[in-house]
């Protein structure tokens, strides 16, 4: 694949559609849904250094995650193209209602600045998402 060049319209649109479905899905809470967007269920969680891999690890990170925010949702900021992925920036938002690990809930609202890298392989099969954001936001 050339770097230099990205894939035409009309892939750019699937590939858009797809991440767009996605980031409904999960709002709604739809996981078979979101799990077929991908050839094989993967999220790299970068700022906690954790990497849930196969169907039931990411169903298992949607569930504690839903337990601890389970109104979370996603404000999106941006969504840009590049030649192997679809790059957003959302503002992730929820009420910490439940227990996140050993984090007790707070009771608090979250508003978190956030970008999403989901990468594409040669077949446009989406085959991770890539999640950046700063965890002393998060906390706070």
């Amino acid at each position: 694949m050339n770097y230099r060049t990205l894939p035409s319209p009309a892939l750019l649109a699937a590939r858009e559609k797809r991440v767009l479905d996605h980031f409904h899905d999960e709002v709604v809470q739809q996981w078979d849904a979101v799990l077929a967007t991908f050839a094989h269920p993967h999220y790299e969680i970068i700022a906690t250094m954790t990497v849930h891999d196969g169907d039931q690890a990411v169903r298992d990170y949607y569930r504690d995650t839903r337990v601890a925010f389970p109104d979370q949702d996603h404000e999106l900021i941006s969504l840009r193209h590049s030649h192997d992925a679809v790059i957003t920036e959302f503002w992730l938002l929820g009420t910490h209602l439940g227990p996140l690990g050993s984090i007790p809930a707070t009771g608090s609202r979250f508003r978190v600045r956030m970008t999403a890298f989901f990468i594409f392989d040669e077949d446009e099969k989406l085959i991770v998402e890539r999640i950046y954001f700063d965890t002393l936001t998060m906390l706070k």
